[in-house]
C-alpha cells in the first residue's frame, strides 16, 4: 500500500499525468453518465431510426454554437405543438355537427437567413368526411399571407416548400424565402425580422371529430453536435462513442498485456518444448498482415465489434513484447528470492503468479495504458474502411458516414471534425498518463 501511494505521490508531480487523469475521469464519468441516461435498446433504436424518428431535424445541419463564429446569423431548428405554451388552439363548435379549430404558432425570427424548409403534421379523426384547413402567416409588418387551403387525411404531412401555388403568389420565389422576404427589398431577398404567427384554421364536420398538428420549422443550425444524411442528432454517436471507445481500448489493452506477460512467464519458467512453441508461434505471428486479417473477418465472416476486439487479442499476444518479457523473467528466474520459493516447495503455478508476474507489474502499466489509444484509433479505422460494428454508434462510423456523403467537398467539416476531435483527445489522454506512469516506474526515466 505505501509503495501504491509513493508512485500515486510521485505521478502527480508531472503535470501531464493530472491532464491526463482529468481527460480519463472526464470520459468515464461521461460513459457512465450515457449508460444511464441511454441505455442500450434506445441507443440503437434512435441510431436505425428514419424519418419517422428524426422528422423534426433538418439534414446537414452545423452544431447551433456556429452562430458564434459567423457573420450572419443562421436559422435555428425549433418544434412547435398545439399543446406548447406559445401556442394558442381554440375549438369553437358550429351548427351541423361543424367544429372550427383554430392553432396559432406563435414565434420569433431574428436571423438573417432562411430556414431549410418548414413542415406541418397533421393528425385528424374522422369517419367519412375529411376535415378542411386553411392557414395564413401574420408577418411582423402586418401582412397577411395566404398560404393553402386544403382537406386533411388521417395522418397528412404538409411541406411548405413543396406547394407549387403557394410558390406562385410569392411570385415564383421558394416558399420558405418568400414568406419571410421583405417586399420593399426587390434586388434580392432579404427577411424581415420580427414576431410571426402561423394561423391554422380547421373545421371539421362531423361531430366528435378532432384535428391537431404540429409545426416543425428546419432552420440551417441545430444543436450542439448538428445533424448528419439521415436527420440523426450527431450528439447521441458522440456521446456513445465514448464507452465504446474506452471499452473496446481497456479490454484490448488489459487482455493483450496480461496474456502476452502470463504467457512469456511460462515459457521462460517451463523452458523446453513449451517455449520453444510459444517463440515459433510468436514469429509466424510477426510476419501476418494485422490490419488484413482483420479486414478479412469483418468481411467474410461478421463486422460485430465484440468479433473484432477478440480477434484483435487473439493476434496482439505473441508479439515482439513478449520476447522482452522473456528476456526479464529468465534474468528473474534466477533471482535468490525464486531459489528460497522452490526450495521450501512452492509449485510452478503460484512461483509464475505469485513470484514472477508481480514484479513485472511496473513494467506492464505504462504500456498497458500507452497502449489504449492505439485500439481506439484501430476501432475507428476499421469503421472508417466500412468494417465497423453496423448496430452500435461509435466515432469511427460518423467519419465513415461523413467521408461516404462527401462531407469535407459540401462544407460539413463539423461532421467529421467532432469525432475527430474526441479521438485526439482521448489518445491524448492515455498517452500523457502512460508517459508519466513510464518515467513513475522506469528509474531510467525519472529524471527526464
Amino acid at each position: 500500500m505505501n509503495t501504491i501511494k509513493k508512485a500515486f505521490k510521485d505521478l502527480l508531480q508531472y503535470p501531464s499525468a493530472i491532464a491526463g487523469l482529468v481527460v480519463i475521469v472526464l470520459l468515464v464519468v461521461v460513459s457512465a453518465y450515457v449508460l444511464i441516461t441511454i441505455p442500450y435498446d434506445t441507443a440503437i433504436k434512435l441510431w436505425r431510426g428514419g424519418e419517422d424518428v428524426w422528422y423534426m431535424n433538418p439534414k446537414f445541419a452545423p452544431p447551433a454554437w456556429f452562430n458564434n463564429f459567423t457573420s450572419q446569423k443562421l436559422t435555428e431548428s425549433f418544434t412547435m405543438k398545439s399543446s406548447d405554451p406559445g401556442v394558442v388552439r381554440e375549438v369553437i363548435p358550429g351548427d351541423k355537427n361543424t367544429t372550427t379549430i383554430n392553432i396559432t404558432y406563435t414565434f420569433d425570427y431574428d436571423f438573417d437567413v432562411f430556414p431549410q424548409e418548414m413542415l406541418l403534421y397533421f393528425n385528424s379523426n374522422f369517419e367519412a368526411k375529411q376535415p378542411f384547413v386553411s392557414m395564413k402567416m401574420i408577418t411582423p409588418d402586418g401582412r397577411e399571407l395566404r398560404v393553402a387551403d386544403f382537406g386533411v387525411g388521417k395522418q397528412m404531412t404538409y411541406r411548405f416548400s413543396q406547394d407549387e401555388k403557394l410558390r406562385r403568389r410569392l411570385g415564383d420565389k421558394n416558399p420558405v424565402e418568400g414568406l419571410f422576404a421583405n417586399p420593399e427589398i426587390e434586388d434580392r431577398l432579404v427577411p424581415v425580422k420580427g414576431t410571426y404567427q402561423l394561423v391554422v384554421t380547421g373545421i371539421a364536420f362531423e361531430e366528435g371529430s378532432e384535428l391537431d398538428a404540429e409545426f416543425v420549422f428546419h432552420g440551417q443550425v441545430y444543436g450542439w453536435a448538428g445533424t448528419d444524411h439521415a436527420r440523426r442528432d450527431l450528439t447521441l454517436p458522440l456521446l456513445w462513442g465514448v464507452p465504446v471507445a474506452l471499452a473496446f481500448g481497456l479490454i484490448a489493452s488489459l487482455g493483450t498485456s496480461v496474456l502476452t506477460m502470463i504467457i512469456a512467464a511460462m515459457g521462460a519458467w517451463y523452458g523446453g518444448w513449451v517455449d520453444e512453441l510459444i517463440q515459433r508461434i510468436t514469429e509466424v505471428n510477426l510476419v501476418l498482415p494485422f490490419l488484413s486479417i482483420l479486414i478479412m473477418v469483418g468481411t467474410f465472416y461478421s463486422r460485430s465489434i465484440w468479433v473484432i476486439l477478440g480477434v484483435t487479442i487473439l493476434l496482439s499476444i505473441f508479439t515482439g513484447a513478449i520476447k522482452g518479457y522473456r528476456a526479464i523473467f529468465l534474468q528473474t528466474k534466477e533471482s535468490t528470492y525464486i531459489e528460497a520459493a522452490r526450495a521450501y516447495g512452492a509449485s510452478d503455478v503460484r512461483i509464475i503468479f505469485v513470484y514472477l508476474i508481480p514484479r513485472m507489474i511496473p513494467l506492464l502499466i505504462p504500456g498497458l495504458v500507452s497502449s489504449v489509444p492505439a485500439f481506439v484509433f484501430l476501432e475507428a479505422s476499421l469503421a472508417l474502411l466500412g468494417l465497423g460494428d453496423p448496430v452500435l454508434p461509435t466515432w469511427g462510423k460518423i467519419i465513415n458516414d461523413a467521408q461516404a456523403n462527401g462531407a469535407l467537398y459540401k462544407g460539413y467539416y463539423y461532421w467529421i471534425l467532432e469525432p475527430a476531435a474526441l479521438l485526439m483527445l482521448t489518445g491524448l489522454g492515455f498517452a500523457m498518463l502512460g508517459f508519466a506512469l513510464d518515467r513513475v516506474f522506469n528509474p531510467r526515466l525519472r529524471g527526464m
